[in-house]
């Protein structure tokens, strides 16, 4: 970069072409820059949140992908519900579904006192006494001792420490009399009328297990659902994020431009040696930063073919405002191109080659014409 700008003296960053006599004005346009860059790093805060809110977004679609086609079409009309909506709905939902759970718990009890009432299951209703039986290896092959005392008292528990649903209460029932058959021999009467009353209730609990299923997809559904909802929430939220930010880089980029034509029209005029290295400096261009450098033209010159195939610029008949936009272009676009210049690579497109020779060639006869012209 200090090779390219070496070669091109009056691009040097600190000249602006303002008169020295405007400082007063000059520290106003620096204090509103600082301004500008203030923003611009408020807004640069704000733009990586929304990158990496799409990430996520982009992660979590993909995860389910595998998802119905129908489930996606219902949800592409689903209207975005108000977080007060989502709160009223979460309540209902959890109040109806604690209702329905509460009705399964209790035709699970009705198979429990049947199972209790059967006459072989007195040895389950209260813990195994241990030390009164002698049983010193107990603790040693049960790991986990239940009785139908306990499991009566974890369903009637009202201090939020009780069963919050039936399969609990199925695991611990059935744990009763595996912890049986496992501690007692095969052909002990306890290892039977455990293993009996275990089938008895395996055929009761077959009865019940299709209502438990139902609710357990009912409530799968409706997380999912409240799921959706807050998605669809942090979504909206998000999509008014991009709108303000939208609106907030349109006025900064006004502001810029503003400023910056600003600039343009309390810039000097342009010496005759200061066009010349200009010429010089828009050869130096890359073809993409060129045709760019021929659009600043053509906004100031409508009957300009910035695209056309043959395209002849002459520099000296350019507006002073239009020079200097070029030239505040050009510094900044060499700045890029030789910072950026180690990690890419060149344009081997060779229509491109030859457009921007032709340019270029077309640049350097007029600075001669009009380098004669001044001689003579």
């Amino acid at each position: 970069m200090e090779q390219v700008m070496a070669s091109i003296p009056d691009f040097e960053i600190a000249e602006t072409g303002i008169s020295k006599d405007n400082s007063a004005e000059a520290e106003q346009f620096k204090i509103r820059v600082d301004e500008i860059f203030q923003k611009v790093d408020e807004l640069e805060q704000k733009v990586n949140e929304v990158e990496q809110f799409n990430l996520n977004s982009s992660k979590k679609q993909q995860s389910s992908s595998k998802g119905s086609s129908m489930g996606k079409e219902r949800d592409k009309g689903r209207q975005v519900p108000s977080i007060k909506k989502q709160q009223q709905d979460a309540s209902r939902r959890e109040a109806a579904a604690a209702k329905r759970m509460q009705e399964l718990m209790r035709q699970f009890g009705t198979i429990v006192r049947q199972i209790t009432q059967h006459k072989w299951a007195w040895p389950f209703m209260q813990p195994v006494d241990v030390k009164g039986l002698g049983l010193h290896d107990y603790y040693e092959i049960i790991e986990k001792p239940m009785d139908f005392s306990t499991i009566k008292n974890q369903m009637e528990a009202k201090d939020g420490t009780g069963y919050k649903n039936v399969r609990d209460i199925c695991a611990d029932v059935r744990l009763v009399f595996n912890n049986a058959m496992k501690y007692n021999d095969e052909g002990s009467d306890v290892h039977l009328m455990a293993k009996t009353l275990l089938e008895k209730f395996e055929e009761k609990w077959q009865l019940l297990l299709p209502k438990v299923t139902e609710e357990e997809r009912r409530r799968d559904e409706e997380e999912a659902e409240a799921q959706l909802d807050k998605q669809l929430v942090r979504e909206a939220a998000h999509a008014k994020v991009v709108r303000d930010l939208c609106n907030e880089l349109y006025e900064v980029d006004t502001h810029l431009e503003h400023l910056r034509e600003t600039v343009v029209q309390k810039c000097r005029k342009m010496s005759t040696e200061e066009k010349r290295n200009l010429g010089t400096a828009i050869a130096r261009l890359s073809m993409e930063d060129l045709n760019k450098a021929l659009e600043i033209i053509a906004q100031s010159n409508p009957a300009f073919q910035a695209m056309a195939e043959e395209v002849e610029i002459d520099i000296d008949a350019q507006s002073e405002s239009t020079l200097w936009r070029l030239k505040f272009f050009v510094k900044d676009a060499l700045e890029l191109q030789s910072r950026s210049a180690m990690s890419t690579g060149g344009n081997n497109n060779n229509y491109n080659n030859k457009r921007k020779k032709d340019i270029c060639n077309a640049i350097a006869k007029t600075a001669k014409k009009n380098s004669k012209k001044t001689s003579s």
